[in-house]
């Protein structure tokens, strides 16, 4: 789970690591392998949010408030909600605020609405927004350097719902490493022998 990586998501993804046993002859990676230990690490949306400055400053750069969703499209998310709800399903937007653990996975569709992760606005007189793309990649995981602006929202968007979280991949990566050192290093010494 991203959020046990110190990522404000509930992202759970299934990894599958794999060592060519052709090359590595003999070598029992079932013991030279383990699964990272999640440092579980106390997680806060507010960690990854805009300052109420940067979003300003965004909205000079747009000319407009451009993550706060419509009315229109508000009114169609708090119906439908209420529609799936008298039909016993728990499907509908999700709000959050600053001071949420973490927040649903975000998905590939996010560009469309939004819809499973709304920022709570109602303390400004103002509907929910939509993440930004740099609260994106801070809810992946990348770091503050990583591009963002080379394409389109939609497709910034597309592209952080369908990424891994870089922290998991970052501690995974380094246990897959330090196992092909110690079998580099077992093979060494067979060789040595040999």
């Amino acid at each position: 789970r991203a959020a046990d990586f110190g990522v404000p998501q509930n992202r759970e993804r299934i990894f599958i690591v794999g060592f060519d046993r052709d090359y590595f002859k003999d070598v029992d990676f079932d013991k030279l392998f383990s699964w990272p230990e999640a440092p579980k690490e106390k997680t806060r949306l507010g960690d990854i949010l805009l300052t109420r400055k940067e979003l300003n400053e965004l909205e000079k750069v747009h000319g407009k408030d451009f993550y706060t969703i419509s009315d229109k499209l508000w009114i169609g998310h708090k119906k439908r909600k209420e529609e799936h709800k008298n039909k016993g399903n728990g499907f509908g937007y999700s709000l959050f605020n600053e001071n949420s653990s973490y927040v649903n996975t975000i998905s590939a569709r996010y560009y469309k609405d939004g819809s499973e992760i709304l920022i709570d606005q109602a303390s400004l007189g103002k509907n929910p927004r939509k993440l930004t793309p740099r609260e994106c990649a801070r809810l992946q995981g990348f770091p503050e350097e990583f591009i963002i602006d080379a394409v389109s929202h939609g497709q910034i968007y597309k592209q952080f719902g369908n990424s891994v979280c870089v922290k998991v991949i970052e501690a995974v990566a380094g246990n897959m490493i330090t196992a092909l050192n110690r079998a580099t290093d077992l093979m060494e010494e067979k060789n040595k022998v040999a």
